[in-house]
């Protein structure tokens, strides 16, 4: 019922920035949360930054101050906006959507296919 399509993932010099974007499609009426999530080889998936949709917003602690979270509602579009990129920012990140109401029901966690992002000189 509900896709996450992510774009804007790429190889960065380190200092360079990326800008990521994902759009969420389906019958639906409103999203809760959304956000994204990275995940690096041999480690686990921990969340970069979210936001309500009230603009209210949650940054983990090695990215803020470098990365900005925002949306569109009226597209059901998140962005990441990731400045001052570091090779220890390489991974997959994925957009997640938690609170979705649809012309069926609420759902929540759905995952984007995920985008990779490299850091590296």
């Amino acid at each position: 019922q509900v896709q996450l399509v992510e774009s804007g993932g790429g190889l960065v010099q380190p200092g360079g920035s990326l800008r990521l974007s994902c759009a969420a499609s389906g019958s639906i009426f409103s999203i809760y949360s959304m956000g994204w999530y990275r995940q690096a080889p041999g480690k686990q998936r921990e969340l970069v930054a979210r936001i309500t949709s009230g603009g209210n917003t949650n940054y983990a602690n090695s990215v803020k101050g470098r990365f900005t979270i925002s949306r569109d509602n009226a597209k059901n579009t998140v962005y990441l906006q990731m400045n001052s990129l570091k090779p220890e920012d390489t991974a997959v990140y994925y957009c997640n959507a938690d609170g979705i109401y649809t012309d069926y029901g609420f759902l929540y966690d759905y995952w984007g296919q995920g985008t990779q992002v490299t850091v590296s000189s």
